[in-house]
């Protein structure tokens, strides 16, 4: 347990996981497995470790095989359901603002049903003393998707969507890859992200993503992000059977080789 871990957590796992079928035409992503762990339950048991007590999950393509997998408790946590009945035409933005009312209680994780971690990426958010905090690791030739800037006193100065390894120049800034873990306080997610996700949402944009969001409010708004460096640490955001492949051979080897061989690499 992590004492000044915030006690809830939103996880978004509604969408289709088009990019992992046949895995996912019979069960949502979440729920896919890792060398025999479900993807949620590996966050669930994740986020109970470090204190959390109460998770709400954004459930909608397949929810009754989530709601069924995890039911209202999961080992110590009492689980909320959230439910999109529009997942297959919204972003996950969408998802985050039907969570609003959690988000609105208090100190919260934020997660995306698809990233399968260590316990210690949790830990990382919450170990110094910023309170709005996003895990991040340095990006490398098998990474795409959204990745970050950093400024030299450690926060997100920059977010860059859709990157590949041809975004990786020798001599251009440094790339750290979002790990769609974050941590937000009480005040921010008052004052700051539910406020712009009611934009978001109001005006219509019911197609954006977190990142989006999250780049407008740091690069537009001011909202200071500290990165959580998480470069010692096994991570892996399953988006299709190559990642599936790559995140069971990852953490079989971190089984066999031993926590305190893991410590050490």
């Amino acid at each position: 347990m992590t004492a000044n871990a915030p006690k809830r957590a939103v996880i978004l796992a509604a969408g289709f996981g088009s990019r992992l079928r046949p895995l996912t035409d019979l069960r949502p992503k979440p729920l896919v497995e890792v060398n025999g762990t479900p993807i949620l339950h590996n966050a669930l048991r994740n986020l109970e470790a470090v204190g959390v007590e109460d998770v709400t999950i954004v459930v909608g393509y397949r929810k009754d095989a989530i709601q069924y997998a995890c039911g209202s408790r999961f080992g110590g946590l009492k689980i909320n359901y959230v439910e999109s009945s529009v997942f297959d035409r919204t972003g996950s933005a969408y998802s985050l603002w039907l969570a609003r009312d959690t988000l609105l209680s208090g100190d919260c994780f934020l997660l995306e049903g698809d990233v399968f971690f260590e316990d210690d990426a949790l830990r990382y958010l919450t170990m110094g003393e910023a309170t709005d905090v996003a895990a991040v690791a340095p990006f490398d030739e098998l990474m795409e998707g959204s990745a970050v800037l950093l400024s030299d006193s450690g926060l997100i100065s920059g977010f860059r969507m859709k990157q590949t390894a041809a975004h990786l120049v020798a001599d251009g800034p440094r790339l750290f890859k979002t790990m769609n873990l974050l941590r937000f306080s009480a005040p921010t997610l008052r004052a700051t992200i539910v406020p712009a996700l009611d934009n978001i949402i109001g005006s219509g944009a019911t197609q954006a993503y977190t990142e989006e969001l999250l780049a407008y409010l740091v690069e537009r708004r001011g909202l200071q992000l500290a990165a959580a460096r998480c470069d010692d640490l096994r991570w892996y955001e399953i988006d299709s059977t190559e990642d599936l492949r790559i995140a069971e051979r990852m953490f079989a080897r971190a089984n066999a080789l031993g926590p305190a061989v893991r410590a050490a690499d």
